[in-house]
């Protein structure tokens, strides 16, 4: 199977381990460029025997993904486009009825045959947080690592799953506070609330991911499918009614008064690179 027209994305299979860096400069923005590469590759994957486990991580020593592009919010014509570009990086793959695009990926990243494993060795925000929770496995490096959904600071919520995905693995209490309160977590933080499965020291998270992802890869595939299937059959998909409450809630916060501030975000400094290593602070001062 090959990969490499992907732009944003460079995939290395190696022992039954594909490594997905995301390499898409200068924040790795959730965008109409790191979208339909990601959807694409997702539906390449599925049917690549090579592959037994997928371990996604940057490229980039701070941001994992920093979050959806803000042109989404200042544009009117700028999501609809992405997702038309997504929907053509692969067109066999069915949308289900009430969910967006960052929704639609969700199911179908965690509907893989393969294990997903994710490196947060920087910042994931917003829909990049969001496609982090996505994954089968998380594991990030304590003083290094943030995970956030500032939505909210925003005048909208998390609408790519941010919802149905923190809920499932944090629960509703915790889901409320880190989606109302906007806070940046922690590896620690994040571990304690089911964010991920550990944090772990920065200097030895790329060998714990590896001999993790090196050693399922090892078992025979017929293991790991009927193991996700065990496992899911205690927790069962999420139904599509959650996304598309989440997807009605999103779509319904737009307005001018968003659009207004997302410019003043901007002009702040938000989708900087100095600006995002100060995030909440810069948002929670407009």
């Amino acid at each position: 199977m090959s990969y490499d027209d992907l732009s944003a994305l460079t995939i290395d299979v190696s022992d039954g381990v594909a490594t997905v860096t995301i390499d898409h400069p200068p924040l790795n923005l959730m965008d109409a460029v790191l979208l339909p590469s990601l959807r694409a590759f997702i539906a390449r994957v599925r049917d690549d025997a090579d592959v037994r486990v997928i371990v996604f991580e940057s490229a980039d020593s701070e941001f994992f993904i920093a979050h959806g592009d803000m042109a989404y919010l200042t544009d009117p014509d700028a999501l609809p486009e992405a997702t038309r570009a997504a929907i053509a990086a692969a067109p066999d793959a069915t949308i289900p009825e009430g969910l967006n695009i960052l929704q639609a990926l969700s199911e179908e990243v965690r509907s893989l045959p393969q294990v997903t494993i994710g490196k947060l060795a920087g910042f994931a925000r917003g829909a990049g947080n969001e496609f982090f929770m996505y994954l089968d496995m998380r594991f990030a490096a304590i003083g290094k690592s943030g995970q956030g959904q500032p939505e909210s600071l925003m005048g909208i919520l998390p609408g790519g799953g941010g919802t149905v995905n923190m809920t499932r693995l944090a629960g509703r209490a915790r889901a409320l506070e880190l989606i109302l309160g906007a806070e940046l977590v922690g590896a620690e933080l994040a571990e304690r609330y089911g964010l991920i499965n550990r944090a772990l020291p920065a200097g030895e998270l790329d060998a714990f991911v590896g001999t993790l992802a090196r050693r399922i890869a090892g078992l025979r595939p017929e293991v790991i499918s009927i193991t996700k299937a065990a496992v899911d059959a205690i927790a069962p998909p999420i139904p599509h009614t959650a996304y598309a409450v989440e997807n009605e809630g999103l779509y319904a916060a737009f307005g001018d008064d968003v659009t207004e501030l997302a410019h003043k975000l901007l002009a702040a400094g938000i989708q900087t690179r100095e600006g995002e290593r100060d995030h909440e602070r810069i948002a929670n001062s407009i």
